[in-house]
């Protein structure tokens, strides 16, 4: 990992390159391109998945920029033809066509309301045109966990905190799934929807994500266990 300023060049060159929030890659007529064809366009730290094909800029951002393929939980906030418009929290609202669910037809589509929750996938990322939304895998064309997102509960932490909370290395939703059954779904843009069956199980959860949070307590695995004992779960 390193910091990165904007307009510095970045190493990121792969067969199947895929580049997240904070990076761009330069036109292939400029001449810059040649040397270095990535920039970054945010200051932060650099990361990279193992093998290398994905990089991102992993910054303390508060406005989320939606990049392909990227998860995120959304609200929808009205009709758009045959489809929804979906806020994710991004600078322009996201579309939702009526097709873009598992199994969907033009006589078979999901009903969602104003006010609904989706779990969707950003299909499409431009600067200049409207984030595009799927629910469904891009491999298989399954649903896989995406889709309208009924009960439970929903609220907001960090951008950084809900990338902490999709690396499968992170130590708090395993921590929590041990104390209490939950599921729960994490956005990049920095929702998350739990789902408990009692309350208090609920609390818990957004209480401990408070506290685990970098911009709040950034508390680490030994406080967290001592946390969680003073709860009444």
């Amino acid at each position: 990992m390193s910091i990165v300023l904007p307009g510095e060049y970045v190493p990121a060159q792969h067969v199947n390159l895929k580049l997240g929030p904070g990076l761009l890659q330069l036109s292939s007529g400029t001449q810059q391109a040649k040397s270095a064809p990535v920039i970054s366009t945010r200051s932060g730290i650099l990361n990279h998945s193992a093998n290398k094909s994905k990089w991102w800029v992993e910054g303390n951002s508060r406005r989320y920029v939606p990049a392909s393929q990227e998860s995120v939980i959304g609200v929808v906030t009205g009709r758009s033809g045959e489809g929804w418009r979906v806020d994710i929290g991004s600078a322009h609202p996201a579309s939702l066509d009526g097709l873009a669910f598992e199994g969907a037809t033009k006589r078979n589509k999901p009903s969602l309301k104003v006010g609904s929750l989706v779990y969707a996938r950003v299909s499409l990322a431009h600067k200049d045109m409207e984030p595009e939304l799927e629910c469904f895998d891009a491999q298989t064309h399954k649903a896989e966990g995406f889709g309208e997102l009924k009960d439970g509960f929903v609220f907001q932490c960090s951008l950084q905190m809900s990338r902490l909370l999709l690396d499968p290395k992170h130590f708090l939703l395993p921590l929590l799934g041990s104390r209490f059954p939950l599921e729960a779904a994490v956005g990049v843009n920095g929702k998350v929807w739990v789902s408990t069956k009692e309350t208090k199980h609920t609390i818990a959860i957004v209480r401990c994500i408070e506290v685990v949070d970098p911009d709040g307590g950034g508390m680490d695995e030994v406080d967290v266990k001592k946390f969680l004992s003073k709860l009444d779960i």
